[in-house]
């Protein structure tokens, strides 16, 4: 079942988040212009927010969703202590939060991916189990591809630990959590992938 999928990342990721140093919580993530605080502010904003308060934080962000959510994410980042944020992460674990349209699969995709922005930014040997990151690739339509904007022109993506691959043309090859954050237009730290392209989607 998705659901016990989801509570299982949220827990997992609540106990890497707790060993974080003070140093480390305030590291830049892949997510462009978030550190830590904002980005686990923003995976369990949800939980906090009220299906009215969200319409009204929308009213004040003239209905832009991103930009609403850039917003809140900050402001609480500054509120909250890195230790409320970890308690909301984990104290939601079974909590029933889907994505408009996104369904289970859309709520694991996003503690998921928001997950690796942090991992993967401050170099954390965190590997996602391979069942979760399996649901995501295969639950993964081109227009969610294309709503992330990642020019995928002449590539394809392979696995190496799963059997998975995606697009066409000169191949890059990685772990299938890397390659997912490719697919969400996120630079990865060099050395993570292989092939000619991969200087595309790497870090300087």
């Amino acid at each position: 079942m998705i659901q016990d999928l989801i509570a299982a990342e949220r827990r997992d990721l609540a106990v890497v988040l707790d060993g974080l140093s003070p140093a480390e919580w305030a590291t830049p993530t892949l997510c462009a212009g978030w550190r830590v605080p904002e980005v686990v502010a923003h995976m369990t904003m949800p939980f906090r927010m009220s299906t009215g308060r969200f319409a009204r934080e929308m009213l004040k962000s003239a209905g832009r969703f991103n930009h609403m959510a850039d917003r809140v994410a900050r402001r609480e980042a500054a509120e909250l202590s890195a230790e409320a944020l970890v308690a909301s992460l984990r104290d939601n674990a079974e909590h029933p939060w889907r994505p408009p349209g996104g369904g289970a699969e859309g709520a694991l995709s996003h503690d998921v991916i928001h997950g690796l922005d942090i991992t993967t930014a401050l170099n954390l040997d965190r590997n996602v189990p391979l069942d979760r990151i399996e649901v995501i690739l295969n639950s993964l339509k081109p227009k969610q591809v294309k709503y992330f904007g990642t020019d995928l022109t002449g590539v394809s993506l392979r696995a190496d630990d799963l059997d998975w691959s995606y697009g066409t043309g000169t191949p890059l090859t990685g772990a299938a959590q890397d390659l997912l954050l490719v697919l969400c237009n996120r630079r990865l730290p060099s050395g993570r992938l292989r092939g000619e392209p991969s200087s595309r989607f790497t870090t300087v």
